[in-house]
């Protein structure tokens, strides 16, 4: 009858696939089992599999491919498509400019621009008209993207809608300056920065350099700006016109050019030769200025001919590097011109 326990197939068989078991409360025993600590997420085998790191499973490992004794087992390398992609510096890849006051700044400058990025229904305000006008008098491509591409782009930083591309600099070699000098006709002049940080410093640099005519600028690869688009602003167009080399060490550059006949100057507030007294200004020059803080390096400092300084009144500490490398190139200039002025009577 309906609802004996005792005929066959009432009960099912205890431990069986389908139904609970009386005293598990609604679990099999197998999974009442504790299981240990939670694995570390690096441990873990999914998690391997997403960065791309994981293990060989156990299914593939048989006695057939045990390593022969004495050898070490070979470990699997993550296939290309898994490993995560390759980013590079901010310093040597495309820089990014955002701001509606730092595009139109850098438009004005002249700095080299690929792209022109506009957020989607953006408010077209004086700056945003100016900023497409002046890409649009370069030819620059104008791309209209969502916001939320726009924060990618410039990584969260505050852009108010507008964006503009800046490709890497490409920088000339050191020897190239000498060569530029040479072919010019004039006596090379040359200037050399030593652990200058600022890009703006660099940029006035650059920017006196072409004013007082100067054949080029040399930063080294470590510990010194770039020109990036602060640099091209700061330079106000000038960087257009000087190149700016890359020395993989500074001071064997300054030796380098000392054997090539210039004559190295190292500009420091302690310098044994005042600036107005600066004789080598006729001839073939290399004026290395160092930061504001540090001044220039010890081993920089002894591959300099002379150490000169500029006078300033006791209660100024210091210049900056773009001032002081614009007083010197000033003077410079002056003796320059004066050389080639002929003799009255």
């Amino acid at each position: 009858m309906a609802g004996n326990s005792q005929r066959r197939g009432a009960r099912r068989t205890p431990g069986s696939k389908k139904g609970a078991v009386v005293g598990s409360g609604g679990r099999k025993p197998k999974g009442l089992q504790p299981k240990g600590p939670t694995p570390r997420a690096q441990d873990r085998e999914k998690a391997a599999k997403r960065r791309g790191t994981a293990q060989p499973s156990r299914r593939t490992t048989s006695s057939r491919a045990t390593p022969a004794s004495g050898t070490q087992p070979r470990t699997s390398q993550p296939r290309a498509s898994q490993r995560p992609p390759a980013r590079t510096s901010s310093r040597e890849g495309t820089e990014v400019v955002a701001g509606r006051n730092s595009v139109v700044e850098a438009l004005r400058a002249h700095v080299p621009a690929t792209a022109l990025y506009l957020a989607q229904r953006v408010d077209a305000d004086d700056r945003v008209k100016e900023a497409l006008r002046l890409a649009t008098g370069r030819r620059l491509p104008l791309l209209e993207v969502p916001r939320s591409e726009l924060d990618r782009l410039t990584a969260g930083a505050v852009h108010q809608g507008l964006a503009l591309q800046v490709p890497p600099y490409q920088y000339a070699h050191p020897d190239d300056l000498l060569r530029r000098a040479q072919d010019s006709g004039e006596a090379p002049l040359l200037v050399a920065l030593d652990s200058v940080t600022d890009p703006r410093n660099l940029g006035a640099v650059v920017r006196s350099a072409a004013a007082f005519g100067a054949h080029g600028v040399v930063v080294p690869e470590r510990r010194s700006a770039g020109m990036t688009a602060g640099a091209w602003k700061s330079s106000a167009g000038a960087a257009v016109r000087v190149p700016v080399a890359r020395a993989t060490n500074l001071s064997r550059q300054l030796e380098s050019y000392r054997d090539a006949g210039l004559v190295t100057v190292g500009l420091t507030a302690d310098g044994d030769v005042d600036l107005y007294d600066l004789e080598a200004a006729v001839d073939p020059l290399v004026l290395v200025v160092g930061s504001e803080d540090q001044g220039l390096s010890r081993l920089v400092e002894r591959a300099c001919d002379l150490l000169i300084r500029i006078p300033i009144a006791s209660t100024t500490e210091s210049l900056n590097a773009g001032v002081a490398a614009g007083i010197v190139l000033c003077e410079v200039a002056h003796r320059r011109r004066q050389g080639e002025m002929p003799s009255p009577g």
